[in-house]
């Protein structure tokens, strides 16, 4: 647990946020835009980056008014609204840019020397000892040292130092920015402004870039908005500073990168500008022999300690919220030490990682891949404040308030932004974020849940469907499907009821499962049905099946039965059909049914009875429907039913046997008729399993079934109401030699096409 005093105000999320984004990128490329892409083409760069980061900027201050940011910043945003299994995807990402800003920004901080070591190499003749010159360079002999001196401080003084240091840091920024626009050039008073004007492809044996891939070097030097956000374990009031600091950082920002385009359109040639072994901005600034290289030191110092202090912040929490695999580990990173819980460990590793980057020396290369994760992460940070808005949540109340339209074109700006700058990296970050989550996902099964933006986002959409469905006109007989609700109060003593619900229910269908709960509706009574329905979801989970499921208090049969075929239907659409079960070696529900069937069929529901036995559906390998001269009402339903069952890919290696009992007169024209039905209504029926036997044959419909369905895993049989009136639980008596038995009582005839 954190022991935190979180002393810090408003003003270090404004200070990190402008010295990160005035940085190493102002410094060193900035000219190398102008250059390469003209003054209109690099205040193009700066507008699309902002459409990225004003939107992020605003999605940040909304979400920070609205709950309480804890340690670990735009992490502990992200996971918190995404849910740990994706928030801690994106968040390993955030905090691999993070991390490797380190590196970028020692690099930079090393570019800063290159004047020194000139001036010393020209005046002095001082050289490198020829190994260090051999092994390391002149970037790494520089950029070691000091990322070793960083690690010193920051482990030894914590973010104490970094916040005092950027007091320093930005005096020295306004400084060099003063400098830079007061100093005049040569060029500035001979040559006539001309905005579009750039380097050409081989203009001075230099080989120009194209928009995005100048694009990519840039975007960097607008990612230091989001810096300040993770100091919020630090801060006094997170909701307060973190909007504020935040979007003012982020205006501030953009404002004077425009006028610094402008200042070295006019100060330099595009050749001078698109070159970057010389640091240009000395050149045009007043004393900016010494005075630019200062302030870039003083910058990327800063940057690269802001981004030491952030970074492991990010760690410790993602490590704290127990996503690493390794429990030990997990424990490890988490630790802090000191009154303000400084995640020493955890900037251990951060160290460590920056070391490889360091190594590579190339600041391009690097910013190219910053800028990758930077676009996952604000693009998800503004997916997030979309959302939000969408699913109407009344928890979320921020006082800060952006708009849905912006964040969501903040988000497509974000992902599309990634192909334009470099599709070979969107690609790679793609793959990265796809196979982090995969085995996150594995190592995290227990908190791999919908969080609650998303349930949100599912809440509304379903609303909506529903309310539009229940305006729309629907054709209830030609455009059939089935909408079953099923009731049954031995859920747990047999599984073939909630089957055969989730077979017809998997694909074609929509099912709803009631498990009947005998007597009133208490806290005792209350808390059993939820415990049922915990473990029905469980099952249903376990199953794969798409069947909604719900559990009911009620003190008779006849009062179940009406309170479900009154309930809504989950599609949008009414229900249509009511499932009912009961066993042959057990048969007490069979007289419930019979009593209430009337009141069944008052609402016009197709009825399904299903008469369960202990084969229960066998291999699931033959389903048999039987059909009569004096039975077309209920023909067309069972073929559906039959269909939509076999479909399931339990059924995968099942067939469909149609048994159809006519006289000896007309036997090739029922099977002429039926042939045609399943042609016409596209079943895949072989006409090879179309089945006529002649009523002479023998008499009693019963014992043909039995004869020919002996050996089925389903049979369909139908029945009429009238029937039922007449001889009750008879109508589904003396089957006993057959497998599960589907009672079948279509409400109205069922069309085929």
């Amino acid at each position: 647990m954190s022991t935190n005093t979180s002393k810090f105000g408003t003003a270090p999320v404004f200070f990190t946020a402008i010295s990160t984004i005035l940085g190493a990128v102002m410094f060193l490329r900035f000219g190398f835009a102008v250059g390469n892409v003209g003054l209109i083409g690099t205040i193009a760069i700066v507008l699309i980056g902002h459409l990225v980061t004003i939107p992020t900027a605003m999605a940040i201050a909304e979400i920070a008014t609205n709950q309480k940011v804890e340690g670990g910043g735009e992490y502990y945003i992200i996971s918190r609204s995404f849910g740990l299994v994706i928030g801690s995807t994106i968040g390993i990402a955030l905090y691999f840019s993070q991390a490797i800003s380190v590196a970028f920004y020692i690099i930079a901080f090393a570019e800063a020397f290159t004047p020194v070591m000139e001036y010393l190499s020209v005046t002095y003749g001082a050289q490198l000892p020829a190994w260090a010159n051999q092994l390391l360079g002149l970037k790494q002999t520089v950029s070691i040292p000091a990322l070793f001196l960083l690690t010193l401080l920051i482990l030894t003084k914590g973010a104490d130092l970094g916040v005092k240091a950027l007091y320093v840091v930005v005096f020295t920024l306004f400084v060099s920015l003063v400098a830079f626009f007061v100093g005049t050039t040569e060029y500035s008073q001979t040559v006539a402004i001309d905005f579009t004007r750039h380097v050409g492809n081989t203009e001075g044996g230099y080989e120009a870039l194209g928009f995005f891939a100048v694009f990519a070097i840039i975007f960097p030097a607008f990612t230091g908005m989001t810096a300040g956000v993770g100091l919020s374990g630090d801060l006094k009031n997170p909701s307060k500073s973190i909007p504020l600091g935040t979007l003012a950082g982020t205006l501030a920002g953009m404002v004077i990168y425009v006028f610094i385009a402008y200042k070295l359109a006019v100060s330099a040639s595009p050749l001078d500008l698109a070159n970057t072994d010389k640091l240009v901005m000395a050149d045009i600034a007043w004393q900016g022999w010494w005075i630019i290289p200062l302030g870039l030191a003083a910058a990327t110092i800063s940057s690269a300690l802001g981004s030491i202090m952030v970074a492991p912040r990010t760690l410790q929490a993602i490590a704290r919220d127990r996503i690493i695999p390794s429990l030990n580990f997990n424990g490890w990173l988490s630790r802090g030490r000191g009154k303000n819980d400084e995640p020493f460990n955890a900037t251990v590793v951060t160290i460590a990682l920056a070391f490889v980057f360091v190594f590579m020396g190339e600041l391009d290369a690097v910013a190219q891949i910053i800028s990758m994760f930077f676009m996952v992460t604000y693009g998800s940070l503004c997916l997030i404040s979309f959302l939000q808005h969408f699913a109407a949540d009344p928890s979320y109340r921020p006082t800060f308030k952006s708009k849905w339209y912006l964040s969501l074109m903040g988000a497509l700006a974000c992902f599309g932004l990634m192909f334009f700058m470099n599709a070979g990296y969107a690609m790679l970050s793609i793959v990265f974020i796809i196979v982090l989550y995969f085995i996150i996902s594995y190592y995290n099964s227990d908190k791999n849940n919908l969080a609650l933006i998303f349930q949100g986002v599912i809440f509304q959409m379903s609303r909506r469907l529903q309310v539009f469905l229940q305006k729309a006109d629907k054709e209830k007989t030609s455009n059939w499907r089935p909408s079953v609700v099923c009731i049954s109060e031995s859920s747990f003593q047999r599984f073939d009821a909630f089957n055969l619900l989730r077979w017809i229910a998997q694909k074609y269908g929509f099912g709803t499962y009631i498990h009947k709960i005998d007597g009133y509706l208490s806290k005792k009574t209350k808390e059993e049905a939820n415990v049922a329905k915990g473990r029905l979801i469980k099952m249903a989970e376990a199953s794969q099946s798409n069947v909604f499921i719900d559990s009911m208090i009620t003190p008779s049969y006849t009062s179940a039965i009406a309170q479900v075929i009154q309930l809504p239907g989950v599609s949008g659409k009414e229900n249509n059909m009511l499932l009912l079960e009961f066993s042959r070696q057990e048969p007490d529900n069979l007289k419930n049914i019979i009593e209430n069937f009337n009141l069944i069929r008052s609402v016009e529901f197709d009825v399904a009875i299903l008469s369960s036995c202990q084969k229960g559906f066998g291999f699931r390998r033959e389903l048999h429907i039987w059909i009569t001269s004096s039975d077309y009402e209920n023909a067309n339903l069972m073929i559906l039913l039959g269909y939509i069952i076999t479909g399931h890919p339990d059924w995968s290696k099942g067939e469909i046997k149609i048994f159809a009992v006519a006289d000896e007169n007309n036997l090739e024209e029922e099977k002429q008729k039926l042939s045609l039905l399943i042609e016409e209504g596209r079943i895949p029926i072989s006409s090879k399993n179309i089945n006529i036997i002649s009523r002479n044959e023998e008499s009693d419909t019963r014992a043909l079934v039995q004869k020919n369905s002996t050996d089925a895993d389903l049979t369909l049989l139908g029945f009429h109401t009238e029937l039922v009136k007449r001889q009750g639980e008879k109508v589904f008596e003396g089957y006993e030699g057959l497998g599960a038995i589907l009672f079948v009582n279509a409400a109205d005839h069922k069309h085929i096409e």
